[in-house]
């Protein structure tokens, strides 16, 4: 099993080396050459062959030269290989087998196979380099030490500790460095400080405390300011910074005594930290060891200001600076700009330029004023700003470009967007992923999706891979545009590619499938999920509870919603607000009620929509008590009831035949100052129609009309129905006909016959022709359907001209115009 995982092994580094090479010198032919086959196979006698096919004779025309380009050993092997044989046998194969120049002697006599006398210190460096793994190093640098003609040299200690670093093997790095030792090549901080560079590069910073230990321990060196500084500096970039205080306490212990750098680094790790104050502090402290803070101690931490939102400190900071008489630089300025900037804050920022003495704006300036214009809209001074640096020969690199684009793009300004776009390409500035992204992202959400999926080839083609983002936004554009097939195909697509999906791009596809009740092909993703690794947020799990819940599944809703709780997914409010309404349309109110009181003693508030879900559902089983009580404890909350909470309560009032109480609380709420709704208004004004007390519910309706929202559609049909149902004098309901109609509201026809019998039975049969001829105009019938109507109310045939209007009203369903 391990020599076929060796085999693999050397089989990628061959193939990325050849092809890579190919395609440097073909780049027109790349996505032919990246489609080549090429095996690498163990021959007898230690030899080994490669063979290239491909679909493109580029390859086998020049692959020779790439492996002769890699001094004719480019097999990561433990020794340099020649070649021995080379053939071609079509122009699209190729194979060459090569022989090792010598070989490894099985015997433990070195002097069989000696190193060759010209071979240099440097083709073993690159030899130990192109190992596969930090054992393979090893056992080659033991085989070469053992050679009569090895001269030792820290440079190749030095590698071999990075490579055991890198794999965190501390008892080998110890063996290490007892041998350099030995072999008279001085063990020094020089040392210790490759080691503690390679712990870092590969995310080991907890083992560079025990380093500096064994530095101690075994080899008597102290580490000194210098040293302390780069571990330091090497923990505050990976953001380490409990690292950083453990060890600046072992350096405060040691009496090291810090300098200028040493204060830098702290007063970065502070602002990491958000913890400026102490930051300050420091910078306070400083003169009591004797030392002056430089450009770069004001810098960091104005820039600690910024990134906080606050550029005022930030410009306090310029003035200690200035005070001091450190000199400000033009990378303080261009700090302070882009902080500026970033606010919005333009005129200052130029302001600001103008009144330094000395200070001449660079790129980054230019840069930073740019994308503050463009950030706050002004894409129009934007690219003034643009045309401006280009006139004074600045360079416009990818970072002005994407500033300019993105501006376009939130204006909704694509067809500019994809004009800077081409202006950026003929300036040969690389587009990259951002530039594509951003575009791609804007296309998607303006219903663009070919021209999107166009772009997507056009950056694959340019050799930029398209990212999570790039496939996110055509998943969700997809989606958008009921493509959910095609955008479950880019899925698969996306994964074969070797792009992992984040949860975004789960959350996409589960909400999709959600809305086509397509529920267990999303619980089937939320699985894949779990088995590839992905971290399941609050977001794929709200979306989930909410299409059960919708598809009345909501026991299922809540297995998912106590998974999140096992799996340690924090429920937000949408979590509970979500299951609260899917038990309530379940009539479960009880158990939404108690889901309640979990959400309070969970550490989460009920919201607006929390309260006003459970008030419908007990409005709706006309518990008005516990309804009431709901807006009692949401006010003892300190959530204010709105006008929809309140209009809830009335209407579940009205609904319980408590019409007089309604109105008083409309009137309540009215002296609170807050402008009603025809939500608010409707409940009572049908309550009072249905009690054929037409006259209050006319005077509540024309109130709306003068001090409330305007009246709705519904308000129109509730008082058209009282008026037609016999609530009041006829004229008042055939006047009322013809303020909706002219509102473009319709009237329902079966109020709208109870009107027409009314006419009809006092004579009143022009009246009625009159409000049919305005129904069939306002509903736009043709003329042939126009002509039917009229002519049988021409014959005196009322109930034949209703029953057709009726039909052709209904067939055509208007609403409003």
């Amino acid at each position: 099993m391990r020599s076929t995982t060796r085999q693999e092994t050397l089989n990628d580094l061959t193939r990325k080396q050849i092809l890579w090479w190919c395609s440097s010198k073909y780049p027109e032919a790349r996505s032919s050459i990246f489609h080549s086959t090429v095996i690498l196979k163990s021959q007898p006698k230690h030899t080994f062959s490669v063979s290239v096919s491909s679909r493109t004779a580029h390859v086998c025309k020049i692959a020779p030269m790439a492996l002769s380009s890699f001094h004719c050993y480019p097999l990561p092997l433990p020794l340099p290989y020649t070649v021995i044989t080379q053939r071609q046998t079509t122009p699209f194969s190729f194979s060459v087998a090569f022989s090792p120049t010598f070989r490894i002697s099985s015997s433990t006599s070195a002097t069989q196979h000696p190193l060759p006398s010209d071979f240099s210190r440097s083709q073993l460096l690159d030899l130990l380099r192109r190992q596969p793994d930090e054992s393979s190093a090893l056992r080659l640098f033991q085989w070469a030490s053992a050679q009569p003609n090895y001269s030792a040299h820290p440079s190749v200690f030095h590698e071999l500790l990075r490579q055991q670093a890198r794999a965190g093997s501390l008892d080998s790095i110890l063996t290490l460095l007892h041998q350099m030792n030995s072999s008279n090549c001085h063990v020094d901080h020089s040392t210790f400080l490759v080691l503690i560079e390679t712990l870092a590069h590969f995310h080991l910073h907890a083992e560079i405390n025990a380093v500096i230990l064994l530095m101690e321990r075994d080899f008597s060196l102290k580490p000194d300011t210098r040293f302390y500084n780069v571990a330091l500096n090497l923990l505050v970039k990976a953001n380490k910074l409990k690292l950083v205080e453990t060890l600046h306490s072992k350096m405060v212990s040691d009496a090291v005594k810090p300098d200028v750098s040493t204060f830098n680094i702290l007063i970065r790790a502070l602002c990491k930290a958000h913890q400026l104050r102490p930051a300050i502090l420091l910078l306070e402290d400083m003169p009591n060891y004797g030392l002056r803070p430089d450009e770069k101690t004001f810098t960091t931490l104005m820039q600690g200001f910024i990134d906080e939102g606050d550029v005022d400190g930030a410009l306090r900071i310029r003035e200690l600076m200035v005070e001091s008489g450190c000199k400000v630089t033009t990378i303080s300025v261009n700090v302070l700009v882009n902080g500026l900037c970033k606010e919005g804050r333009i005129e200052e920022a130029l302001g600001f330029i103008y009144e330094e003495d000395g200070f001449c704006p660079d790129q980054v300036t230019f840069n930073a004023l740019v994308n503050g214009l463009c950030r706050t809209g002004l894409i129009k001074q934007g690219l003034e700003m643009m045309d401006f640096m280009l006139e004074k020969g600045f360079h416009l690199d990818v970072y002005t470009y994407n500033s300019l684009i993105s501006g376009l793009c939130k204006l909704g300004e694509i067809d500019e967007a994809v004009e800077i776009l081409h202006h950026m390409v003929s300036r040969e500035c690389e587009p990259n992923t951002v530039t594509y992204n951003t575009l791609i992202g804007t296309l998607c959400k303006d219903n663009h999706i070919e021209a999107a999926t166009e772009l997507a080839r056009v950056l694959t083609s340019k050799g930029v891979l398209p990212d999570v983002c790039t496939f996110n936004s055509l998943i969700q554009g997809l989606c958008l545009t009921s493509n959910r097939g095609i955008a479950m195909e880019l899925f698969e697509e996306m994964k074969e590619k070797g792009c992992e999906p984040d949860e975004f791009t789960y959350s996409i596809l589960i909400e999709s499938l959600c809305s086509e009740r397509r529920l267990k092909e999303a619980l089937m993703l939320l699985k894949e999920m779990e088995t590839s690794g992905c971290p399941r947020n609050v977001v794929v799990y709200n979306t989930l509870i909410d299409g059960l819940c919708k598809n009345n599944r909501v026991r299922e809703a809540e297995e998912i919603f106590d998974q999140m709780e096992m799996l340690g997914v924090s429920r937000s409010s949408v979590s509970y607000n979500t299951l609260i309404n899917g038990l309530c349309r379940s009539k479960r109110v009880e158990e939404a009620a108690q889901l309640m009181d979990q959400m309070i003693m969970e550490g989460l508030q009920p919201d607006k929509f929390t309260y006003t879900t459970m008030l419908k559902y007990f409005c709706q089983q006309g518990d008005i008590k516990k309804a009431a009580d709901i807006v009692q404890n949401m006010t003892s909350n300190g959530c204010e009831p709105d006008i929809v909470t309140y209009g809830t309560l009335i209407g579940g009032l009205c609904k319980a035949g408590r019409v007089e109480v309604a109105s008083k609380l409309l009137r309540s709420v009215q002296m609170k100052g807050m402008v009603l709704s025809p939500q608010a208004y409707n409940p009572v004004i049908q309550a009072l129609c249905r009690r054929k007390r037409i006259k209050e519910a006319m005077r509540l309706f024309r109130e709306m009309m003068e001090k409330g929202d305007p009246p709705d559609d519904i308000s129109y049909k509730i008082v058209f129905r009282g008026l037609c149902n016999g609530g009041g004098p006829i004229q008042e309901a055939v006047d009322f006909t013809v303020e909706m109609l002219d509102k473009g509201i319709l009237p329902e026809f079966p109020s709208f016959g109870f009107l027409a019998e009314g006419l009809c039975s006092l004579s009143m049969e022009d009246t009625l022709i009159q409000l049919i001829d305005m129904v069939m105009e306002k509903a736009r019938f043709s003329q042939a359907e126009t002509a039917m109507i009229r002519g049988f109310l021409k014959i005196q045939k009322f109930n034949d001209a209703l029953g057709n209007l009726s039909t052709i009203l209904d067939r055509k369903k208007p609403r409003r115009f």
